[in-house]
């Protein structure tokens, strides 16, 4: 009768010669790998940790020790790279192909998630350090396909190299794309240093689930005093509503609460939303649990940084999911207009569902030709969209009051709007002598430090 161990040993799973003779990186198993098993921290879970004393070694930075960012920005010549920036915004990529031909929403999109992780209560977040480039910011649901934003402004950085921070070409990215789109900015000042490693000092919230909420809102259903975001994973809020609930009156109440632990009050709020909705579109073909691989933390090291890996059709252009909305604002997603006002309050809405499922409008009883183009079919026109937390613009009280306000005047919507995206870009960098570049403004706004 064979033993156990005799057992294990004939299957090569013990010591014997199938085992030992089986090299571990060529067929044979290896499951215990360095760093792998029980830790000290399993063992001692309440042991003060002191690793927060070795974040940012100097051994993860890879500039030299006399390495100075402010002299390297200061030779940088701002309007070569902003001009590379410009050209890019219309140089549409066959592996990622640019809806309605301009990367220039893309890139907003990936500026206002680096900047608008920012919270007052901790002075946490922002875009400072360039943190979208690492776990957790680079894999949050909310951040889903920012890493090919990311890998389109590779080349200009290594054209570039010490010369700008990634910290500060991804807001730069921004700037220049509202500009190639027709709207002036209030200004840019430079002077981030990067990061080289993930953050290990911030709090995201206790969540073990991507875009879970029930440890942020456990006491007294109101957010928990320092975060800045209503769901593990996402910037501020669920955009379908209060954990899917379409109603936009309640979603109004997590906006300003969220936007105002980022130092937001209402007319920058709404300012904010509809000069950022004035842009481009949302991207739901499809499901993304049924077709969506694993965001670029978790995705194999073939990946190289990349994630969200879509199964789905083509993969990209038509075909792209991120949050699951789908449907793009305006009649001109590429140019600053007035349309946001005049489609949200020239329409009655009603509830619908993207072919993601996910909760969002369209004008109510629509009949007739679409009047929105499509991102990749000039043949193609779709109905009047808004989403849920859209229309929190209209029908909550406050913002409704000055959102036709805007309607009523342009010109002071788009300042407000280009002003409120520099507070955004520019709020967690500390005292205006930090600001480095010609493109820094003159005005010195209310909320910076002097």
């Amino acid at each position: 009768m064979e033993t156990k161990n005799e057992s294990k040993m004939a299957n090569g799973n013990g010591h014997g010669h199938n085992s030992a003779s089986k090299c571990p990186f060529m067929g044979g198993e290896l499951k215990n790998t360095a760093g792998g098993g029980t830790s000290n921290r399993d063992w001692w879970p309440n042991q003060l940790n002191l690793n927060i004393l070795r974040q940012h070694s100097e051994l993860a930075n890879p500039m030299d020790e006399d390495f100075n960012y402010t002299e390297a920005f200061n030779s940088l010549d701002l309007d070569a790279i902003k001009k590379d920036l410009a050209d890019l915004m219309t140089d549409s990529q066959d592996w990622w192909p640019a809806d309605f031909g301009h990367y220039g929403p893309f890139f907003i999109r990936m500026t206002w998630h680096a900047a608008g992780t920012y919270r007052i209560a901790d002075g946490r977040g922002g875009g400072g350090t360039g943190n979208q480039r690492f776990a957790p910011l680079n894999s949050w649901p909310d951040n889903a396909n920012l890493d090919k934003a990311r890998l389109l402004l590779w080349p200009i950085k290594q054209k570039y190299g010490k010369q700008i921070s990634w910290a500060d070409l991804l807001i730069l990215a921004g700037n220049v794309a509202h500009e190639s789109m027709g709207l002036k900015m209030f200004g840019f000042g430079g002077g981030r240093e990067d990061i080289w490693q993930p953050e290990e000092d911030i709090y995201w919230g206790d969540e073990k689930e991507w875009l879970g909420n029930k440890e942020r809102y456990a006491k007294d259903g109101e957010l928990e005093k320092q975060m800045g975001a209503a769901h593990m994973g996402l910037i501020y809020v669920n955009p379908e509503g209060p954990n899917g609930n379409p109603d936009p009156v309640a979603a109004a109440h997590d906006i300003r609460e969220t936007f105002g632990r980022m130092a937001m009050n209402d007319y920058e709020t709404v300012a904010l939303i509809a000069g950022g909705h004035t842009f481009g579109k949302t991207h739901g073909a499809a499901a993304d649990s049924e077709y969506l691989e694993a965001e670029p933390a978790g995705a194999p090291i073939e990946m190289q940084s990349m994630g969200w890996k879509n199964n789905y059709g083509t993969g990209s252009g038509p075909d792209t999911i991120t949050s699951g909305l789908e449907g793009a604002w305006t009649k001109t997603p590429t140019k600053w207009s007035h349309d946001f006002f005049e489609i949200l309050f020239g329409y009655d809405w009603e509830l619908t569902k993207s072919p993601a499922g996910a909760h969002q409008y369209i004008a109510k009883n629509w009949t007739g030709e679409g009047i929105i183009p499509d991102a990749h079919d000039s043949g193609k026109k779709h109905p009047p969209f808004m989403l849920t937390t859209d229309l929190s613009l209209r029908f909550d009280p406050e913002y409704e009051k000055i959102s036709r306000h805007f309607l009523e005047n342009p010109e002071e919507f788009a300042d407000a709007y280009s002003k409120a995206w520099f507070k955004l870009t520019h709020r967690d960098m500390g005292p205006v002598a930090r600001y480095l570049g010609p493109d820094v403004p003159k005005e010195e706004l209310i909320w910076q430090d002097p």
